[in-house]
């Protein structure tokens, strides 16, 4: 008989459902924080959009089917300099990389997920859902489909959308958006996101040295080669940083730093490998 990948994934009536429940508020709020910036951005969006000739179904096209803001953003861009297809998919291709990192991160949570869901998550991956994701399963110490389904489209699908045709439809009554201060919104929102993240050294030194790369290369090229390269630079650093110096910053100590980070299945107390535990009441997320 077939075995359902799905039977080793705690029920939410089990004893962790008063902990899932718990992390679901925090993470619904911290969804409606990034809600708010992402109808500020997804108007922004929906402006340029509509100044690069854009029309009102190409917009919400490429807010549903690409859903990436950065990538959406760079991509308007090409397009009114007259850049051909094949360098615009490239590019905005090159600009998304780091997605392979969020995924490749949210992979082990996910690995008992049927691989039609996940497709559907990997779809609706943003910045923002991972960091909501990534912090919501640390808490519970487990994967949560409905908890990232939450984040996903609550905090940025559909308010990203909903603004997209705002900016589309409305644009022509805001003729400089960037002096009400709208263009900054988002970035504000993912920095605040970033920093919730910072538990420990190994943080700390890939976000300083991803920002740092990022700023120096957008300024010596564009910014969206500055994205991919401090995306992808910062976290490789972090990851070579030895583990005795990284853990001289666990804040709970040894074996409970081994489990906050730890993967399903993965625990630092063999005795206790079934229990998931308490979520971590030091934990810093968003």
């Amino acid at each position: 008989m077939r075995r359902d990948l799905r039977e080793d994934v705690p029920a939410l009536s089990e004893s962790v459902a008063p902990e899932v429940r718990a992390s679901r508020r925090r993470l619904a709020a911290d969804a409606a924080g990034i809600a708010v910036s992402a109808v500020g951005f997804g108007f922004v969006y929906g402006l340029s959009a509509r100044e690069a000739g854009f029309s009102v179904v190409e917009a919400m096209a490429m807010s549903t089917i690409v859903f990436a803001g950065a990538a959406q953003f760079a991509a308007v861009g090409y397009v009114a300099s007259g850049l051909a297809w094949p360098g615009i998919i490239l590019l905005t291709a090159l600009l998304n990389a780091r997605h392979l990192l969020y995924s490749a991160a949210l992979s082990p949570w996910l690995r008992d997920v049927p691989l039609t869901h996940r497709a559907g998550m990997a779809h609706l991956l943003t910045d923002e859902g991972f960091a909501l994701a990534i912090s919501h399963f640390r808490r519970i110490g487990r994967a949560d489909e409905r908890g990232y389904w939450l984040g996903a489209i609550v905090s940025t699908f559909i308010p990203w959308n909903l603004a997209t045709l705002a900016g589309v439809v409305l644009g022509a009554q805001i003729p400089d958006p960037a002096r009400l201060g709208i263009d900054v919104i988002f970035p504000a929102a993912m920095i605040g996101l970033a920093v919730g993240l910072i538990t420990g050294r190994r943080e700390l030194v890939a976000a300083i040295v991803g920002a740092g790369v990022g700023v120096v290369v957008a300024l010596a090229t564009s910014p969206a080669i500055g994205i991919v390269a401090g995306g992808v630079v910062g976290p490789v650093v972090g990851l070579l940083v030895p583990a005795a110096i990284a853990a001289e910053t666990a804040p709970l100590g040894t074996a409970a730093s081994a489990e906050r980070y730890a993967m399903p299945g993965m625990h630092a107390d063999p005795e206790n490998a079934d229990d998931p535990g308490p979520p971590d009441p030091g934990a810093s997320d968003p």
